[in-house]
């Protein structure tokens, strides 16, 4: 069974970097879409990054700037750095991709940013 194995949350301080991973556990053919949400507590889970298979590139407001959404299609695998992070970036970030047949989710990672 495919699914998204996800890796790279932590804490860190304010200012600070990660860099988040996923790879798909199986082989799933033509993902045309990749993506990054992250819910913050509190409130709804909203889009933090997504990229095309034709390359074409779309960052929620907040993180424009400071955030890059990195694909491989070739190894179904993407990732997502993040810089500048500040500690309203804090929540639980979540991987999504989708093929014509399916559509998959990582289990969430927390990523906690705090002194």
């Amino acid at each position: 069974q495919v699914g998204l194995v996800e890796s790279g949350g932590g804490s860190v301080q304010p200012g600070g970097s990660l860099r988040l991973s996923c790879v798909a556990s199986g082989s799933v053919d033509n993902i045309y879409l990749m993506a990054w949400y992250r819910q913050s507590p509190g409130q709804e889970r909203e889009l933090v990054a997504s990229k095309t298979s034709g390359g074409f590139t779309n960052y929620g407001d907040s993180v424009k700037g400071r955030f890059t959404i990195v694909r491989d299609g070739a190894k179904n695998t993407m990732f997502l750095e993040m810089t500048r992070l500040k500690p309203e970036d804090t929540g639980v970030y979540y991987c999504n991709m989708m093929s014509p047949r399916t559509e998959l989710w990582g289990q969430g990672m927390q990523v906690t940013v705090s002194l």
